[in-house]
């Protein structure tokens, strides 16, 4: 469990382009009294927060940097590039990597698709940032190849973007650090991203759960009890067809067989 023991928090890194909206609302309607705190970070910061301890976890692209750090694939990206709107790209619906055979390609520092070289022409120089590479998209130098997530964050009116084929995607996961079992609180979020139910989740909360029940359990009245009070109420009568069975038995003695009248 992260923070003090009187009041929990946790505290979630993500890498732009990554949106937990959906997630942390279901945190907070699952656990309305522990505080979820967003970090905005870049994808080279991400690493580095997890192993100072700034964050309980972290929503990043993989791979991931070092064994001291676990991590759950959770979604692929598609892959496309980045033009302007008067390009010619921009009248197809999708464009291989051939396609770029003639284009400059711009490649920044922080890319993250992971190749060692994009296809295409290299720029001179790689700039510092994806957002840098839009401007220069914008300014009609080169084109850039980004996961769709990161277009629509740099989304310009100018721009536009399509399918690119036949080239690396991102993968984005949660991670954490190492442990033999992940903290309870990470375990609470391993399980709304991976869309489990309030009664299927593990953690500190499904244990809450399983002990409420248990306890209600405890307090349903015994079986025989319930038997009881149902004699109460046909007030204390023989069992069914005692009466009919007594009767004969009567009249026939107790060898079974019917007496003669005299």
């Amino acid at each position: 469990m992260t923070g003090s023991e009187a009041s929990p928090s946790f505290r979630l890194a993500y890498v732009p382009g990554v949106t937990p909206s959906k997630w942390v609302r279901i945190w907070n309607e699952r656990l309305p009294d522990v505080p979820l705190t967003l970090l905005g970070v870049t994808p080279g910061e991400a690493f580095g927060l997890l192993r100072d301890g700034g964050a309980d976890a972290a929503l990043l692209r993989l791979p991931v940097d070092g064994d001291d750090l676990s991590a759950i694939p959770l979604y692929t990206e598609t892959t496309v590039v980045v033009v302007p709107k008067d390009h010619l790209f921009a009248a197809a619906e999708e464009v291989s990597a051939e396609d770029l055979a003639d284009e400059l390609v711009l490649h920044p520092l922080d890319d993250t698709l992971g190749w060692e070289r994009p296809p295409g022409r290299p720029a001179l120089e790689r700039p510092a940032t994806t957002g840098d590479a839009i401007e220069l998209v914008a300014a009609g130098i080169g084109v850039l190849a980004v996961p769709q997530s990161l277009a629509r964050l740099h989304h310009r009116k100018d721009l536009t973007y399509r399918t690119l084929t036949d080239v690396p995607q991102s993968r984005v996961a949660l991670s954490w650090p190492a442990a033999e079992e992940a903290p309870d609180l990470v375990e609470e979020f391993i399980g709304i991203v991976r869309g489990r139910t309030v009664n299927s989740t593990r953690g500190r909360r499904a244990e809450e759960s399983k002990g409420r029940k248990a306890e209600k359990t405890s307090k349903k009245p015994q079986s025989g009890g319930r038997s009881g009070a149902g004699s109460s109420r046909t007030g204390g009568r023989p069992a069914t067809g005692g009466r009919r069975t007594g009767g004969a038995a009567a009249s026939r003695g107790r060898s079974g067989k019917p007496r003669r009248r005299s």
